[in-house]
């Protein structure tokens, strides 16, 4: 082997190779340095500035890039503000992006304005969210707060609960264990489905005795809530009082105060609450015996109730006052509730002046965040969308005209709440024939601010005056050619709006309303998981003990569907249902 030659020896160059590339390529085989002719030249000295130029300039574009992304990560990367933070979360119960067309119009006509003029809301639309509960694919008021508070599906009908019969904690159970204050304001019973899904955990959302007391702090983690202001003083008064809806004896506002809290009743002790300045934690404050009338029927009572946007701003003013000297901020629940409602009673001018007072509300909120020197933000969303309303109505078999009108709604001055609360108030004195006619004439032509009603529509209130409610509705309803698809909720997705895009942006595009609870927990930095923990600790130790199950019994089997994929199946029921639905329309759901 010592004679043989190496192998490539004998190659034969090629046309475009050089002596110097074969003296270079024989150095790397064999490891010796090639002998050079002569000093490196210009040009050799050009290509390697050129190269090392494009390398440093490779390298700085790497380096904006990973600093560039930086920073968006820590704009992006969560949604947790550093330093102390309020939160301060609105629901629009009931509202679907059809609510916000029909009161734009109506306000547009009313004011004059260019088409182009919005309400406040509309400008600050940044996603969706999709509503379907474990048990239907159009959820009730219960589920979708749950999944606001809990950040988990339920059942329809379950408050704070989750289908296999286990509370969850909630963001604002776990905000108060970690030192934030604590706040609820609506306008229906402040035991009703939404309020509750935060303070409280019932297997069946109309176990509302048991909520008051839970809310009041016969909870097992004791009182939650520092802030309550809205209706339903009947669930916590004992049934001995004339206006008690309670099944039980037991007194919830003496409860209530015997564990600090200041309660107050009526518009004076509100007004003397000096727009926050004068509040004294924790507070409750009920101004109804169950819900807080209509906007369109409270405008003209405000001496008796005060308005979404007052109570919202003078729990905003207190609860800012209390965490002046905190680290912690705090978290405030503020609820259109009665949006829903309208829905339910398929009352499209009841609908209007309820949007408008949450858009009013949405304007109060705003300022507020605008001037407090603490960093917060607005989120604000509905739990579903009621009515299956459209601004639109076929009326007759003909192929309709594109038309909706504005202007009877923009007519009505009363709710057909009340005036079918009046009417039933009225025959009680048993009135004769006649004078029931000039009684409804009197109530349509005031009330509603139509003219031009028909002998046939009287006649139907007298003959039918059980479903009054719904006529009188109706009738604003068809000349006003809005539409209804039902009386219960629809499986409409439902906007979300922010007070700063940027803060919320976990929540731009199309959500599941589970994500708007982990947003709500995230913001706040607070552990939900450690207070669903406890509360399943406790039930435990209530099972252990024999007690009497402390969220109250399980729905009768069939009533609850868990399966989180469950979709309802089609069986049969295409019958017309009776007009009062059973008169058990449970409007609220």
């Amino acid at each position: 082997m010592s004679g043989a030659r190496p192998l490539l020896s004998n190659r034969a160059s090629s046309e475009v190779s050089t002596d110097r590339d074969l003296a270079e390529e024989d150095a790397l085989l064999t490891g010796n340095p090639t002998q050079r002719d002569g000093p490196r030249t210009w040009k050799f000295w050009r290509e390697v500035g050129l190269f090392v130029w494009a390398l440093i300039a490779t390298v700085l574009v790497i380096v904006l890039a990973v600093v560039y992304q930086k920073s968006q990560d820590t704009k992006h990367g969560s949604p947790a503000p550093r330093g102390k933070r309020n939160l301060i979360f609105m629901v629009s119960d009931g509202m679907g992006p059809t609510s916000l067309s029909l009161t734009r119009s109506v306000m547009q006509f009313q004011n004059g304005a260019p088409w182009s003029e919005q309400l406040v809301i509309d400008q600050h639309l940044i996603g969706q969210s999709r509503t379907r509960s474990t048990s239907s694919l159009i959820t009730d008021s219960a589920a979708g707060a749950t999944a606001f508070s809990c950040a988990s599906k339920s059942y329809n009908g379950a408050i704070s609960v989750l289908p296999n019969h286990e509370p969850c904690g909630t963001v604002l159970e776990a905000a108060k264990k970690a030192g934030y204050m604590t706040g609820l304001v609506v306008t229906t019973r402040i035991t009703d489905a939404t309020p509750a899904c935060f303070a409280a955990h019932v297997n069946v959302r109309q176990e509302e005795d048991r909520i008051a007391e839970q809310m009041i702090g016969n909870h097992p983690l004791g009182r939650v809530v520092d802030l309550m202001f809205g209706g339903g003083r009947c669930h916590f008064l004992p049934n001995s009082s004339a206006t008690s809806c309670r099944a039980d004896g037991t007194d919830v506002v003496e409860m209530a105060k015997n564990n600090g809290f200041n309660y107050i009743s009526d518009r004076k002790a509100f007004d003397d609450l000096k727009g926050g300045a004068g509040v004294e934690f924790p507070m409750l404050g009920l101004f109804a015996d169950t819900d807080i009338p209509y906007e369109i029927d409270r405008r003209s009572e405000n001496d008796i109730y005060p308005s979404l946007h007052e109570m919202a701003e003078t729990a905003l003013k207190a609860l800012q006052e209390a965490t002046r000297d905190s680290k912690q901020g705090f978290f405030l629940m503020i609820e259109g509730s009665r949006i829903d409602h309208a829905g339910h009673h398929n009352d499209p001018a009841a609908q209007v002046h309820e949007v408008l007072a949450y858009d009013k509300a949405i304007a109060s909120v705003l300022d507020f965040l605008k001037n407090d020197p603490t960093q917060g933000v607005m989120v604000s969303t509905s739990d579903h969308e009621t009515g299956g309303l459209a601004t639109a109505r076929q009326l007759h078999t003909g192929y309709p005209d594109y038309l909706w009108y504005p202007s009877p709604l923009a007519n009505a001055s009363h709710s057909a709440e009340r005036l079918d609360y009046e009417y039933k108030k009225y025959l009680s004195n048993n009135p004769s024939a006649s004078d029931k006619t000039t009684f409804i004439k009197d109530t349509i032509s005031t009330g509603l601010g139509i003219k031009d009603f028909s002998d046939e529509e009287v006649q139907k209130l007298i003959d039918d005056p059980d479903t009054a409610l719904y006529q009188y509705a109706e009738m604003l309803s068809r000349r006003s050619q809005t539409g209804w698809s039902t009386h219960g909720h629809s499986g409409a997705d439902v906007n979300i709006y922010a007070s700063d895009p940027d803060a919320a942006w976990p929540l731009a595009g199309n959500h599941e309303n589970t994500e708007v609870g982990d947003f709500l927990r995230d913001y706040l930095d607070v552990d939900v998981e450690a207070v669903t923990h406890e509360l399943k600790q406790y039930s435990q130790s209530m099972r252990i003990l024999n007690a009497d199950n402390w969220m109250g019994p399980e729905p009768e089997e069939g009533e609850r569907l868990d399966g989180q994929n469950h979709v309802a199946s089609y069986g049969g029921d295409f019958k017309k249902r009776h007009f009062l639905h059973g008169r058990g329309c449970d409007c609220g759901q």
